[in-house]
């Protein structure tokens, strides 16, 4: 087991530049699958996800070229086998095989996903927009079997706007016979990032970005060219980070409006931010507004952002609310916050209060997941005295080279293995 320790305390000054966004990478490498060519991809984050998707590939058989943020995918000796668990356990995104191999197909074997433990994460919606498509599903011991005579086109509309669902809707439905319309669409920038990919590659998609999404089936997909977004997610916790500790911290190589949502909230907390087209210029203030917050799917904010948060929330001066919408135990963060003399106190499983400022304090902690890693890591940065953080694969998991990043920018952190 890994772990990061951190000496907090640091005034955070420099420039960080985001990767890739892991969340769009994790789509658009199973998606390579489709394509009968070869794929070409840029900006692909160096980050562990990535490593056990390509194992995936690997595994059934794809030639994989890696170069820096450059994966070249060449899926000419591609083999439809079932995909074992010891794979498909490994990250949640797994799952977008099930979508590209029932386009490819018509057929899919593999296990649950895997993933963060942070509440109950079905996949119904997936398996709903399948069976509207012509596939039979069939679950035995955690194993799906998905197959399909043809995949014919349909009208679905997801019960809830979920990212997995609509972009495995767009996997399985793209080269299906007749037209698809999507309705409820999720309307993240990753869902976009998927959608240009898969256009890049000859399909005919339209709408990716609103609620409603138009896919009519083609027969062949070719090689293409793409390149993953600038990670929202990551510049929403670095921007989070200049809040807490910057002195004219800058996050460059970032798309403003895909954080919107936060810049709105930090506004609002009193917090002074510099932007231009592609970066931002944050700095710590020494008093900070209180607010409350609700998740909600994009362009609210986000749920991936909140764990990291609740952190700054800890030093505004009174009260704050936030309240989960997303998943049910995404809070997993807090009773380590309280160890390190945080005061939040959790109503429900969807809201807790947060009342400040409390002065933090170096403590060993774990990261229960990735975004909860992320919080503990930014009260750790800046805690008095030392932090530990266990199970710190977590956040190695969505984060690509954070300890140089940080370390870049004035940050006392360290990564080793646990004694």
């Amino acid at each position: 087991m890994k772990q990061i320790i951190i000496n907090g305390g640091k005034t955070l000054t420099g420039e960080i530049k985001i990767s890739g966004a892991k969340n769009s990478a994790v789509a658009l490498v199973p998606a390579s699958i489709l394509s009968d060519g070869i794929v070409k991809i840029d900006n692909i984050p160096d980050v562990s996800d990535i490593d056990a998707l390509t194992e995936t590939l690997e595994f059934l058989g794809s030639k994989i070229t890696r170069q820096g943020s450059f994966m070249e995918i060449d899926n000419s000796s591609l083999i439809n086998k079932e995909i074992p668990k010891e794979l498909s356990s490994k990250l949640r995104a797994s799952y977008y095989f099930m979508g590209a191999l029932l386009g490819k197909f018509n057929f899919v074997e593999m296990y649950f996903p895997g993933g963060c433990s942070i509440g109950a994460r079905p996949i119904d919606q997936t398996l709903k927009a399948f069976k509207l498509l012509g596939a039979d599903v069939v679950e035995k011991d955690n194993k799906y079997t998905i197959q399909a005579k043809k995949l014919v086109g349909s009208h679905i509309y997801l019960d809830m706007p979920s990212v997995g669902a609509t972009i495995n809707t767009l996997l399985a439905s793209v080269k299906a016979e007749g037209t698809t319309i999507l309705e409820n669409a999720a309307k993240e920038p990753e869902v976009v990032n998927v959608a240009t990919y898969l256009n890049n590659m000859g399909a005919k998609i339209s709408g990716a970005g609103t609620s409603e999404i138009k896919i009519i089936g083609v027969s062949k997909l070719d090689g293409c060219f793409s390149e993953v977004i600038p990670d929202r997610i990551e510049a929403g916790t670095y921007t989070i980070l200049g809040a807490l500790a910057g002195r004219e911290l800058k996050v460059s190589n970032i798309i403003t409006d895909h954080i919107e949502s936060l810049l709105s909230k930090l506004k609002e907390m009193g917090i002074p931010i510099i932007m231009t087209d592609d970066s931002l210029i944050i700095s710590s203030v020494s008093t900070l507004k209180p607010i409350e917050i609700k998740t909600l799917g994009y362009p609210g904010f986000p749920t991936d952002l909140q764990q990291p948060l609740t952190t700054l929330l800890t030093q505004c001066n009174g009260l704050s609310v936030l309240e989960e919408t997303i998943y049910e135990s995404r809070f997993k963060n807090v009773a380590y916050l309280n160890e390190m003399g945080a005061d939040i106190k959790q109503v429900n499983d969807h809201v807790i209060y947060i009342n400040g400022p409390t002065k933090l304090k170096g403590k060993e902690v774990v990261a229960t997941d990735l975004r909860a890693g992320a919080c503990m890591l930014l009260a750790a940065l800046i805690a008095e005295g030392t932090t530990i953080i266990n199970n710190c694969e977590h956040i190695l998991r969505g984060y690509e080279n954070i300890i140089e990043k940080l370390s870049n920018v004035g940050a006392d952190i360290k990564l080793c293995e646990e004694e």
